[in-house]
């Protein structure tokens, strides 16, 4: 391709073609250096007249034509990166990486948000992600050009694929040198942003992956984010750590260190705020956020107290059953003293109340004590000490009815 002397429209029609040919694996592994070379020098082009169209404000039809030829171009990279360590390589020497991360910072500054824009971001966020994937050098490339400013600029955007594609760049990129990074106060917007992409877009797979295969096994950025969150937000979090520690694969000995660490901070937080569920006796707090909270922050200990590995750490653990027997005695007698939803005999009449996040939150509290007591003497005898015994029978509703 002559890409300096070639018309825009002939630009355009020659790399489809290449973006077509790039669907094969031949073409690809055919390819020269040269083509990569001229692609380069059509987005370097392009970039300049972008910029030019902006401060001049020249027209909608010239800034339609660049952004037309700059989605083509990121097709055409993106397509011949897969599966293709050769061109990855290639690229990266090229500068490829470093050029894209400047034009898409060019490209969201641009105020017009139209599908032609749209749709150029999309692909080079394609192409970011595709010469990362199972390529260390281009990751490294990759976050030294684009981490934190380009992430946190696609995250925050409104374009829901434009963030999906995103996080898959983030999760290619990520590992735990660089989750650690995120700890610092000016990159933990990356990572709250990813949590509010998971809550905002449940069916985001990779927003997920982020969080539970990376953020969740570093405790000290798990406190970092629980401290920043919002009860809404929180609660999410602690649903993911709840799909994380009721998955049954091995883990290795660092993953099984990091499941510990959350272990005992979710026991302080649930010490600290167990007494918030009480809030929920008032018709008024049915639905009060920091009582939700603490009902997540049981069901996580339940998990956690159900797993082997784990239980014998909790039940060490300074003061939660203890904590444990005193919430279930507060809750207890706060259904004896009005009808609410911790008293034993409440009538359910209504779906809402069926489905009462708080329903069962007793039923769990007996199950902790239950885990905290099994095969271990010292907590059994605590338990007794406590009159926590005659304190769960009097919650267990047995008659010759309901045996």
């Amino acid at each position: 391709m002559a890409a300096a002397e070639a018309l825009p429209a002939a630009r355009l029609e020659t790399v489809r073609a290449l973006s077509a040919s790039f669907r094969e694996a031949q073409p690809r592994e055919r390819a020269e250096e040269s083509v990569f070379r001229d692609v380069l020098e059509i987005l370097t082009s392009t970039s300049r007249s972008i910029e030019q169209s902006c401060k001049d404000s020249c027209g909608l039809a010239d800034l339609d034509t660049c952004l037309l030829l700059t989605a083509e171009c990121f097709r055409c990279l993106r397509n011949a990166c897969v599966e293709c360590a050769k061109n990855q390589h290639v690229m990266r020497n090229l500068g490829l990486i470093s050029t894209s991360v400047h034009l898409i910072k060019l490209l969201h500054g641009i105020q017009i948000k139209e599908e032609l824009l749209l749709t150029a971001l999309r692909c080079s966020l394609q192409f970011l992600g595709n010469i990362a994937a199972g390529n260390g050098d281009s990751q490294n490339s990759i976050w030294k050009c684009a981490f934190p400013d380009l992430f946190l600029t696609c995250l925050t955007c409104s374009d829901e694929k434009i963030v999906a594609y995103c996080c898959m760049v983030l999760f290619t990129c990520l590992n735990s040198e660089r989750v650690r990074e995120l700890l610092c106060p000016g990159n933990l917007p990356v990572a709250l942003h990813v949590l509010r992409v998971y809550k905002e877009q449940l069916d985001s797979e990779w927003s997920f992956l982020i969080v539970t295969e990376h953020l969740l096994k570093c405790p000290e950025l798990v406190k970092a984010l629980y401290a920043k969150l919002s009860n809404q937000e929180r609660v999410t979090l602690l649903e993911l750590m709840m799909v994380k520690v009721s998955d049954k694969n091995s883990v290795s000995s660092e993953e099984m260190n990091a499941l510990l660490r959350n272990a005992d901070f979710l026991a302080v937080c649930f010490q600290e705020k167990c007494g918030a569920v009480l809030k929920l006796t008032a018709a008024a707090d049915a639905e009060d956020e920091e009582a939700l909270v603490t009902i997540r922050l049981l069901d996580v200990l339940c998990e956690m107290t159900s797993n082997n590995s784990q239980l014998e750490h909790l039940q060490a653990f300074p003061g939660l059953l203890e904590t444990a027997v005193d919430t279930l005695r507060l809750t207890h007698l706060a259904g004896k003293q009005a009808v609410n939803i911790f008293t034993a005999t409440h009538a359910v009449t209504g779906q809402e109340e069926i489905s009462h996040p708080a329903v069962g939150f007793k039923s769990h509290l007996i199950r902790l004590i239950g885990n905290l007591c099994y095969k271990n003497k010292e907590n059994q005898d605590k338990v007794y000490d406590l009159d926590g015994i005659s304190l769960i029978l009097d919650n267990c509703s047995i008659d010759d009815n309901n045996p």
